[in-house]
């Protein structure tokens, strides 16, 4: 009796897998396999023992082809879905991802996509049910920094970086929002907000025309910014110092807000801060995200005007206004604001150096942002 040789054993298999004959497929891959073929279809014998429900052979055959070629699409596909059945949910992720991720990169095998899909789809829900699981195993008493931590290992959060436009200072902590209670001053300038608030309600009611400029405006001899609010006055600005020097006018009508300015440690630098304002954005503004020029400043917004609806994003932390509380944050890091209510918000706006920077550094900071505004494109 002559013996069939491996190459004709493997089509007899797939001959029979093509028919439809799970079991004659199987029997002659497995007597293939015994023989040593050399180009054995693993994933051929892991279907015909998976059609006839044999899972633990049809996983041993993907294994050997997994071994052969460990970025195999089809077999990572199939070892997931079996690791599925086997309810051993952690595996079956780890097979899916790495499926998909080569896949993104060689493509989906003919015929595989709705495996494909079914995988991404419980890698869906699997997620869900791991972040319940952490959610339930961390619940209550975690520090600001643990919730943190938290929400990056879960994807809700991100890791947030300082990127200046102009100048960065390195080893300064990555933070978005200081507390106010940090900053011994911020008592001082809330005291005197009832009446900043009626400062504000005065200039309002003293004239007819909007008293408010268009923060985004274009430069004589520049371009103009590529800003969709660029000569809106739905973010408008009430100056009280700007580029380094007091708009004498507005802090004539408002001696408290200019009080109340004094008590902050805002940069003194000629020609380029400090900048201090009221800040106004009307129902329906948004400000795009955009990222700032230093890291050594933070922007302080004390509330004037409070209104709904209204949200500033820095990294991936959103707050809102609420009276009475001030927000500090880090402009380096891309933030965004949005009024989405039906009420005018209005904050006072300005900048003060980062408590971090010592003092020598904030002197040659000043000497260095100073020279940068007065270059007339000569040598010194």
């Amino acid at each position: 009796m002559t013996t069939a040789s491996p190459d004709a054993l493997i089509s007899e298999g797939l001959a029979a897998l093509k028919a439809r004959e799970p079991a004659r497929a199987a029997a002659a891959l497995r007597a293939a396999a015994d023989a040593g073929g050399e180009r054995m279809p693993w994933p051929a014998l892991a279907q015909a023992e998976l059609a006839l429900g044999n899972h633990a052979a049809a996983e041993a055959a993907l294994d050997r082809q997994l071994a052969l070629t460990p970025r195999d699409v089809g077999a990572l596909l199939a070892k997931g879905q079996l690791r599925q059945r086997a309810r051993d949910d952690r595996a079956a992720v780890s097979f899916y991802t790495t499926a998909l991720a080569q896949a993104a990169v060689t493509g989906i095998p003919r015929g595989m996509e709705s495996m494909a899909a079914a995988a991404q789809a419980f890698m869906g829900k699997a997620q869900g049910l791991f972040l319940q699981h952490l959610d339930a195993v961390m619940a209550g008493g975690l520090s600001p920094a643990m919730e943190e931590a938290l929400g990056l290992l879960k994807g809700t959060r991100e890791i947030d970086l300082q990127q200046p436009s102009l100048f960065y200072y390195p080893g300064l902590p990555q933070r978005r929002f200081y507390d106010p209670a940090g900053f011994t001053w911020t008592k001082a300038v809330l005291d005197l907000l009832p009446a900043m608030q009626a400062e504000l309600a005065t200039v309002m009611a003293e004239e007819a025309a909007d008293t408010f400029a268009p923060y985004v405006t274009a430069l004589e001899d520049r371009p103009a910014p590529n800003n969709p609010l660029l000569g809106d006055p739905s973010w408008g600005a009430f100056f009280f110092w700007k580029d380094g020097a007091p708009v004498a006018a507005n802090a004539a009508r408002c001696p408290v807000t200019m009080a109340a300015l004094a008590h902050a440690p805002m940069p003194m630098i000629p020609g380029r801060a400090p900048n201090a304002l009221w800040s106004r954005l009307r129902p329906g503004t948004h400000i795009a995200p955009h990222t700032g020029m230093l890291n050594t400043r933070l922007i302080c917004h004390v509330p004037i005007r409070t209104a709904p609806a209204c949200t500033l994003r820095v990294g991936s932390e959103t707050r809102t206004w609420e009276p009475s509380v001030p927000l500090i944050f880090d402009d380096s890091m891309e933030h965004e604001a949005r009024n989405a209510g039906p009420e005018t918000r209005t904050v006072l706006l300005f900048e003060i150096w980062r408590p971090e920077v010592p003092e020598e550094d904030r002197v040659a900071i000043a000497r260095l942002l100073e020279g940068i505004a007065g270059y007339d494109g000569t040598a010194a």
